[in-house]
């Protein structure tokens, strides 16, 4: 299916570090994507909903979020995503450091789409959102590329 509009991406993680490494992984891709940026739980939230300050945002694609987030932790942040009948059908990939057994069954039991294990390694960091562009952006079909 060709994409004819860039693709939106919203990327909820507090580390500026990985903030950067996505937005470099991304910009040497192949795809035109736009990356969103919410630094924490909150925030993620606000944007979703089109809540000032975020009442003009793009609905995401794509949302790739972090579980270790300030004022609102990433699992709050999937359960109000999957629980809200406007935003669930948005895939989600949980990008996380934890390996946690109850960190993965939890998101998996609120519906996550793909639970990854963040790398702490520059390159292989780089590696994983090289992939996920891959599979998420070239391979599978999200619901939004349909309209």
């Amino acid at each position: 299916m060709k994409k004819t509009r860039p693709v939106n991406i919203l990327l909820v993680e507090d580390n500026p570090g990985d903030i950067r490494l996505a937005q470099e992984a991304f910009k040497e891709g192949n795809l035109d994507v736009h990356l969103d940026i919410a630094r924490d739980g909150v925030e993620a939230i606000l944007f979703l909903r089109k809540k000032t300050p975020y009442q003009y945002s793009t609905r995401p694609d794509l949302i790739l979020l972090d579980l270790n987030l300030p004022k609102k932790n990433g699992r709050e942040v999937l359960t109000e995503i999957k629980d809200d009948p406007e935003l669930r059908c948005i895939p989600v990939v949980v990008l996380s450091t934890s390996n946690a057994e109850e960190d993965v069954m939890h998101s998996y039991h609120h519906h996550v789409n793909c639970y990854i294990n963040k790398p702490l390694d520059f390159d292989r960091f780089f590696e994983i959102i090289k992939k996920i562009e891959d599979f998420w952006l070239n391979t599978a079909i999200l619901p939004s590329m349909l309209f």
